[in-house]
């Protein structure tokens, strides 16, 4: 695989992957294109970056969209966690390389960028990676999915389930960026529902921030009960490190992890991880088809195991690929409005996240689990990091329609 330099990205150049197609060759245009918009150098490298590529691979083999003779090429692409420098990718993937589907985009303020872009082009983004409920909400978009997790999802599995076990006061430390502020917004909304106060919260730079005492600081002060983290990645593995070295949870604090991946707790360890309440909605060791999923993922990227957001980019990919072999790559590449009003009425159903649909609001329903973190003692070996213990259906792990404001939805 040839990734993407940091100087490429920024100058629009991307590294260009094509899976063997069937052996009769195809015109140029009718190659379909998906474009992988992640971050291949910075803090969510593992939990985006290659091992999404990977994902995406394995649903082309997975789709049956080869055996229907139809080529398709994946290009890869690094944001670099910049709205500047991830939209002019975008645009010169869709308007001079030929870019049909853009997927991952695992920053809010990007994905929002990114979906006045393929709605004015008639391009599709799936946005596996990006978390802000805003975009099945006011800024919801025709030709934008929102397929993996969203902060209303997480806020609602973690944040109510704390208040009432007795973690009834928050303090938050926030990213101070648009997926870090919706997040706060969302689990503050269920912390009060639940009875709970918010004392306060802490926003620190995104991206950049490696020290957290300050923040930390802060959090002590409040004497708030819990520590809401509304953060992703490695900036949620080092807070909870700093945490556990500061010594705020001997003196009393819980730390909630708001939005944390199995690839987080990997680097963590479980030694300070131990004991953590935190929601996904995917695991590899979940069930016989997460765990094949896993396996034949782990072929191309074998020291990291799929994670939530590697599953979404899964599971969109396989259902945006058998909406194509339906229509044919001509009226696909033609019309991405008529791809997404073809997902949207085909059942969903992939070894990521078994049955779900896709609703009027472009929002991708499945169900969400909580889980808790194993102590050293209780794990069985590599990767073998969660407890279950709950299940949440699609129809209330996300936002009920209605109370999003998303102007597609016709009341």
């Amino acid at each position: 695989m040839v990734e993407v330099t940091r100087r490429a990205a920024l100058g629009g150049a991307a590294a260009a992957l094509t899976v063997p197609a069937a052996p009769r060759a195809q015109p140029r245009d009718q190659v379909v294109r998906i474009g992988v918009l992640a971050d291949f150098s910075g803090p969510y490298r593992d939990t985006s970056g290659p091992t999404s590529v990977a994902a995406v691979q394995q649903a082309i083999e997975d789709s049956g969209i080869l055996q229907r003779g139809i080529q398709v090429e994946v290009i890869q692409g690094d944001h670099l966690n910049r709205p500047d420098a991830a939209l002019a990718l975008a645009r010169q993937w869709v308007d001079q390389r030929g870019v049909d589907m853009i997927c991952e985009v695992n920053n809010s303020a990007i994905a929002l960028a990114v979906a006045n872009l393929v709605r004015e082009r008639d391009k599709i983004q799936l946005a596996t990676g990006a978390a802000s409920s805003a975009l099945t909400g006011a800024q919801c978009s025709t030709h934008t999915i929102h397929w993996t997790y969203d902060t209303w999802m997480f806020a609602n599995v973690v944040g109510g389930a704390t208040v009432r076990s007795g973690g009834d006061t928050w303090f938050f430390l926030t990213a101070d960026y648009a997926f870090g502020h919706q997040l706060e917004r969302d689990t503050s909304q269920f912390v009060q529902r639940a009875g709970g106060r918010v004392l306060g919260a802490a926003r620190f730079p995104f991206p950049g921030t490696t020290d957290f005492s300050s923040f930390l600081v802060q959090a002590q002060a409040s004497r708030a009960k819990v520590v809401g983290l509304a953060t992703a990645a490695q900036d949620t593995v080092n807070a909870i490190k700093q945490a556990r070295e500061f010594g705020l949870t001997r003196r009393g604090a819980q730390l909630a992890g708001m939005i944390m991946f199995v690839t987080d707790i990997n680097a963590i360890g479980l030694a300070d991880a131990q004991g953590l309440l935190l929601s996904e909605v995917f695991y590899h060791d979940l069930n016989d088809r997460t765990r094949g999923l896993a396996r034949r993922i782990l072929r191309r990227t074998p020291t990291n195991m799929p994670n939530q957001e590697h599953a979404g980019t899964y599971s969109a990919a396989v259902h945006y690929l058998k909406a194509v072999a339906e229509i044919g790559a001509a009226r696909a590449k033609a019309s991405g409005i008529e791809v997404i009003s073809l997902m949207k009425r085909m059942p969903c159903d992939d070894d990521a996240f078994g049955p779900g649909r896709i609703r009027e609001d472009n929002r991708k329903i499945h169900p969400a689990y909580l889980f808790e973190v194993k102590s050293p003692e209780e794990s069985r070996g590599p990767w073998d990091f969660y407890k279950l213990r709950a299940t949440v259906g699609a129809e209330e792990a996300f936002r009920p329609v209605a109370e999003g404001g998303c102007p597609l939805v016709r009341t």
